[in-house]
């Protein structure tokens, strides 16, 4: 389950035990009562009780914990002195931003479940294992992937099978397959079902030709056909079948090392985008584009302390980078995925740990999911930024999507404080473009008077700058008081 940065409103979800706190729950940490994260005095707190205890003392007796907490791969835990009414509490690190899976790349959920089966192979060798197999459990610093749920790790029993299997499949292997292999993207799936994709669906998706790909036989087939054919018998009949049949430890590790060798082998070759060649096809001069860099960085380097700054349509990172240079951290959505994957690429390759970038349309983001919607926060939710950057971005809004001008002003005031925009006139090439897909006369309202009377209406504007190209605007505002 994700810690949260900023933890929305619980769902009733049973009772904790008396002294923990109700209202700052985790709302995706409900479904195991002896290990629940909550949240007091701004700190992400996880209440243990019962076993979940011996397996934490367990866990932190080993030397791979440290050693991986060190290099940034385990969030940081500690026990805390306030027990909140449980046996033991502890104390995470904090995330940076909370994102999802059906927010990550094709790269990011390979590298995910690259640390997700590193972990647990490490684990494996000191008598620990993972109950869990979810993507949900690992968020991001930066580029770098990091494994947040502490709770998931528990002392090993000998002749037991990995319990996570299925759940790795569901919501990291078979959401990779998927792109690998058929091209379509797999976020639209992960995000319509929070449990992932399942063997039976991916079995009707990789069939033909498809089921003799690495890994489709054993992973999706087989793990089909089993799962149709132990449907009536337990979990506990099957481990008790398993030990019997002198399944070992050993047989675990060769598994999770051969799923480490085909994630590594799954690949996805993008077709041509429009928006990968952006910065050479765009319509606007290297002039408009130096003029909005420095703009940029004199609104950030001018403003009070940036904690977290947005950067809409981001498409290359450039203005990200420029932010990063005055924020504690950077979000840069971008609704191009091979764009988004590209520019994952090259940040993890410079061990950005600064700049998220995610993969999302801003006409459709992410909306709440799970459990009364709430068990996976909407993007809006989970936004609190000091500034959001939108250049080049409300004329695909406003005419691309036909959003009301007003509406995309609200939007940027609902997820942060200021804002730095760019207004396209309607003559510019660009939005000639996007208008020649229009009936004519549906925009009357697209003009720079009125966007500008409308930001006005929300927004101090503290900064106006016209590009060189005389087509194009910028604005910084705050909010007004």
């Amino acid at each position: 389950m994700a810690v949260q940065e900023h933890p929305v409103p619980s769902p009733a979800s049973g009772e904790p035990p008396a002294g923990a706190p109700v209202t700052d729950r985790e709302p995706a940490s409900f479904r195991d009562p002896a290990n629940q994260v909550f949240y007091a005095d701004g700190q992400v707190l996880r209440g243990l009780r019962g076993q979940a205890v011996a397996d934490w003392q367990a866990l932190a007796a080993t030397r791979f914990f440290s050693q991986l907490v060190a290099e940034g791969k385990l969030c940081s835990t500690e026990p805390v002195a306030d027990d909140h009414g449980y046996e033991l509490t502890l104390r995470h690190e904090r995330v940076p931003f909370v994102s999802y899976p059906y927010e990550w790349t094709f790269s990011m959920l390979r590298d995910a479940a690259r640390l997700h089966l590193e972990i647990l192979d490490t684990a494996l060798g000191e008598r620990m294992t993972l109950k869990d197999g979810s993507a949900y459990n690992l968020q991001w610093r930066g580029a770098a992937p990091m494994f947040i749920d502490i709770g998931s790790f528990e002392q090993l029993r000998e002749g037991e099978p990995w319990a996570g299997y299925r759940q790795f499949c569901q919501t990291m292997l078979f959401p990779l397959m998927l792109t690998a292999h058929t091209g379509a993207e797999f976020q639209p799936w992960l995000r319509a079902r929070i449990d992932g994709i399942e063997a039976g669906t991916m079995r009707q998706l990789l069939g033909g030709g498809r089921r003799f790909k690495a890994g489709v036989f054993k992973h999706v087939w087989l793990q089909d056909a089993i799962s149709q054919r132990m449907a009536g018998t337990s979990s506990r009949q099957i481990s008790q079948e398993m030990r019997e049949a002198g399944f070992s430890t050993e047989l675990v590790r060769a598994t999770v090392r051969a799923l480490r060798k085909l994630v590594d082998k799954l690949d996805w070759r993008p077709p041509a985008s429009h928006w990968q060649d952006y910065r050479t096809t765009c319509t606007y001069s290297e002039e408009d584009r130096q003029a909005k860099l420095a703009f940029v960085d004199a609104v950030l380097a001018g403003s009070a302390s940036q904690r977290l700054v947005l950067d809409l349509g981001a498409n290359d990172g450039a203005y990200s980078r420029v932010a990063a240079q005055h924020a504690e951290y950077v979000v840069a959505v971008e609704s191009d995925h091979a764009v988004t994957d590209t520019l994952y690429q090259h940040l993890r390759q410079e061990g950005e740990r600064r700049i998220l970038p995610l993969v999302m349309d801003l006409a459709d983001p992410s909306p709440g999911i799970g459990w009364r919607g709430r068990e996976r926060a909407p993007f809006a939710a989970r936004c609190q930024a000091d500034t959001v950057l939108a250049l080049a971005l409300v004329h695909h809004l406003a005419i691309g999507r036909n959003v009301p001008l007003a509406e995309v002003r609200d939007m940027l005031a609902e997820l942060g404080r200021a804002v730095v925009v760019e207004f396209v006139d309607p003559e510019d090439p660009m939005a000639q473009r996007l208008l020649a897909n229009k009936p004519a006369g549906l925009f009357p309202d697209y003009r720079r008077e009125v966007f500008e009377q409308l930001l006005a209406e929300r927004f101090t504007i503290t900064r106006r700058q016209e590009l060189p190209s005389g087509t194009r605007v910028l604005y910084a505002g705050v909010p007004r008081e």
